[in-house]
């Protein structure tokens, strides 16, 4: 599957909010997708089910701590689950290049390319994280009233600083690279 078919398939959900923003977590998602058919290809065999289990785990989380560290109220926080995903993307990388007998070459070196440019994203994030507090821009989410038990008054934005401001509109920059 090719990343641009994959992109258009993703619903609505999940591209309304402000974490589909982010290249590496998009890049991180589609990853976690093609593995379900590679680790498919792999549990079939029971020499390598053991290998799917792994690949699969290790796939699936990088995404989600990336998503993760950008619910983080900080920027200290952020980076330690970008770097949890940077280590499960190493760890994906590994199971791939040990799978690429039987997932072939083609399919290997593709998934290794996609976790090669995820790694040197995360190279890029994790120390422009630990350099200051960073919050999440408020998103909307369409939720009708009807659905709500009760409302909830979401409080207003702190006023930031001219340096935080810097900041929060460098890191948005970086992120829709």
């Amino acid at each position: 599957m090719k990343y641009e078919t994959w992109q258009q398939s993703v619903p609505e959900a999940i591209t309304a909010d402000a974490l589909w923003r982010m290249k590496v977590y998009r890049l991180a998602l589609f990853l976690g997708d093609v593995a379900w058919h590679d680790v498919t290809k792999l549990a079939a065999d029971r020499r390598t089910r053991g290998l799917s289990d792994q690949l699969y785990r290790a796939t699936g989380s990088v995404s989600a701590n990336i998503a993760e560290g950008y619910g983080r109220g900080t920027g200290k926080d952020r980076a330690r689950f970008y770097e949890y995903a940077l280590g499960s993307a190493r760890e994906s990388r590994d199971w791939y290049y040990k799978a690429r007998h039987i997932l072939g070459e083609t399919v290997a070196a593709h998934r290794l390319d996609t976790l090669a440019e995820i790694i040197r994203q995360l190279l890029v994030i994790i120390p422009a994280q630990r350099q200051g507090t960073l919050r999440e821009p408020q998103t909307a989410y369409d939720t009708a009233p009807s659905n709500l038990l009760f409302a909830v008054p979401l409080p207003d934005e702190p006023s930031l600083s001219a340096n935080q401001h810097a900041i929060r509109n460098t890191q948005q920059e970086r992120n829709t690279e």
